[in-house]
Order: C-alpha cells, then structure tokens, then sequence
C-alpha cells in the first residue's frame, strides 16, 4: 500500500522515537528524506543519518541527540506544507519558529535550506516543516 504524505510519516516516527526516549530510529529510504536527515545533523537537532540496505530494503537508521539528563534536541516537529495544501514563501517571508529558537525547512530551487539560510541567500520555496 502506498503512502499519501512520507514526509508527515519521517517527521512522525522522529518525534515518536524523541517521545519513547529511543536512542535511534528506523525510515524507509527516499532521496528527499536522505537531504532532509542531512540538514537536522547539520543543525545539531540529530547525531547521525546513515542509509543503509540496497533496493528497496533500502533504510535510513537516524541516531536521536541527548542532552547529559536525557533532554532530547528536538522538542517539537511540525508539517507545514502537505499534499492537500501547499504552503510557499518569499525569502523575505520564511517564517522564524520560536523567534528564531528553531528551523523553518524550505525546499528551495538552491536545494533544501533552513529559514535564515534562505533569507541569506535571498530566494524562496515550499515551507516543508518546522524544528524546534
């Protein structure tokens, strides 16, 4: 069977796994969650993304970060854009999550940026979610 919204799936398990204090989480593999793992690392929301497996076994195993009491990074996940509603932005427009506390993750023609990247490089694109 397959899937409306994979990306509300990605988003999901990750704050399922946070909730259950799991240490990693498993997600099947697209290229397009492969970027978006990418940019949680690069922003220190997650320790590690690795794919791994080959065809469709094909897997992302994603390591959750941890403060030295436990407290995970990621607080808070939320789908802005869905398939039934896009949701789209200026540069100038990219919202601030907790007044700039968090991420706004666009998909932009420069490839998948964050909120204030965005702004920086001055273009726009589809608001995906936001990360706090």
């Amino acid at each position: 069977m397959s899937m409306s919204d994979p990306i509300a799936d990605f988003l999901t398990r990750v704050r399922n796994a946070v909730r259950a204090g799991h240490a990693e989480v498993e997600i099947p593999w697209s290229s397009f969650k492969e970027r978006l793992a990418t940019l949680l690392v690069d922003e220190g929301y997650i320790n590690q993304a690795v794919a791994e497996g080959e065809g469709v076994t094909r897997k992302i195993l994603i390591t959750l970060r941890y403060n030295e009491e436990g407290v995970p990074a990621i607080t808070g996940v939320r789908r802005v854009s869905k398939p039934s509603l896009r949701v789209y932005s200026g540069a100038s427009e990219a919202p601030r999550v907790r007044n700039g506390l968090g991420i706004s993750v666009l998909s932009t023609p420069s490839g998948m940026l964050v909120d204030r990247e965005a702004r920086k490089q001055n273009v726009g694109g589809e608001v995906i979610c936001e990360v706090w």
